[in-house]
């Protein structure tokens, strides 16, 4: 039996949520928004870069975020999730691909994500080691409705793109 070609393309698709609670910074997409919430979470709770981290390991039919990174483990306290995603880019290169484009939405109600997009969008590229032209980010309020739209939690979508190089 012949061993099937590597796909010249793959997708992943990311998802993660965290609750919202007093006291800022808020991070999101290594950046560090000032403010009254913080995400709760295990490591630095980065919404965005958690999602990011998944949809690189999807696309890659790797492990999710939480084999990789468990939230039972001491050393992943408190751990900036760039390591997340670094590992994650590293593991995408190994197998032989490298980021075509990165596509995401960031929903939360509060605090206001407009000022921040282009911040987050630069850093991010910056850790995918791609151009800001190849990541895509805009967000969403939650309109009053469920938890996002009482401030009660934030949420990130994305997807990614890549190809065989």
């Amino acid at each position: 039996m012949t061993q099937p070609q590597p796909l010249a393309y793959r997708i992943g698709l990311g998802y993660d949520s965290h609750r919202l609670g007093p006291d800022g910074p808020l991070r999101i997409g290594g950046v560090d928004i000032a403010g009254d919430l913080h995400a709760i979470g295990h490591s630095d709770a980065d919404v965005l870069l958690h999602a990011v981290t998944d949809a690189l390991m999807g696309a890659i039919a790797g492990p999710d975020i939480g084999r990789l990174f468990p939230d039972d483990a001491d050393e992943n306290r408190g751990r900036d999730s760039r390591d997340f995603v670094e590992e994650a880019l590293r593991r995408v290169h190994e197998a032989g691909y490298e980021i075509n484009n990165v596509d995401a939405v960031i929903l939360a109600q509060n605090p206001k994500m407009a000022p921040h997009i282009d911040s987050m969008r630069a850093a991010v590229a910056e850790m995918l080691q791609t151009t800001i032209e190849q990541v895509g980010l805009k967000a969403k309020t939650g309109e009053g409705v469920d938890a996002v739209g009482r401030s009660e939690a934030i949420a990130a979508r994305v997807v990614v793109m890549l190809s065989r190089h």
